[in-house]
């Protein structure tokens, strides 16, 4: 590969993380709090590729300097690919062949006094499985729909601790008023009520905690579709 076509390659990179850092795209990828880091190597690598440029450059107008093959170029073409072409985030496939990453926690804050209590899927689910602090209230939780081989539903939100290669699913399952068609990978706000409820992930035996659902309605994905509870 021809130093021109590193220039290019590392160029694209930069400006693709550039994109990324000023978007949410880059929430496909990293946890939220890794934005300033994401932006800073985007930064790096286009001024390394302007840098690459210059001296290439001059070291061309010099004695001895000659052209570099032109098919290292196509080199780019991945990395454009890359850019065009965001990945989507992890989903239903993702969450019934994993096992819940749900863990005992270590702490968790008082609840509001005032009901539905608006709560992630890792804090219901850290809640109902441990404690007894969800009994007699109605909350009111947002995930996307997972269907196990069976057709049982389950309420989900991908959990990570730095990057989307180390995501995991934590799962609620549903019941009661579910609505008649259930698509997977369909983002949905839950209302409803703790249910004593407890099954075992078939994957890795990890507790699963239910939910009795009083009303749902469909909305929008949200812009970040990770779930960084354990980070805050």
């Amino acid at each position: 590969m021809n130093r021109q076509a590193q220039a290019a390659v590392m160029f694209l990179l930069g400006g693709a993380l550039l994109h990324a850092g000023t978007t949410d795209l880059y929430l496909r990828y990293v946890k939220s709090g890794l934005r300033p880091l994401v932006l800073a190597a985007g930064v790096v690598l286009i001024a390394t590729a302007l840098a690459t440029v210059w001296y290439e450059r001059k070291r061309a107008g010099s004695p001895g300097g000659h052209p570099e093959p032109g098919v290292a170029w196509l080199l780019v073409l991945p990395v454009l690919a890359l850019i065009l072409i965001a990945p989507p985030a992890l989903g239903s496939y993702s969450a019934v062949r994993t096992g819940t990453a749900l863990q005992p926690p270590y702490g968790l804050d008082p609840l509001p006094s005032s009901d539905p209590v608006r709560l992630s899927v890792v804090d219901y689910a850290s809640r109902a499985a441990y404690t007894h602090s969800l009994r007699g209230r109605t909350v009111r939780v947002t995930g996307f729909l997972a269907l196990d081989a069976h057709g049982s539903p389950y309420l989900v939100r991908m959990a990570l601790n730095c990057c989307a290669a180390d995501a995991r699913p934590v799962k609620i399952g549903l019941t009661g008023q579910l609505p008649p068609v259930l698509r997977p990978d369909a983002w949905m706000e839950v209302t409803g009520v703790y249910a004593s409820r407890v099954t075992r992930d078939p994957v890795n035996n990890g507790v699963i905690p239910y939910l009795r659902v009083t009303s749902a309605r469909p909305v929008a994905a949200p812009a970040d579709p990770y779930d960084e509870t354990w980070n805050k």
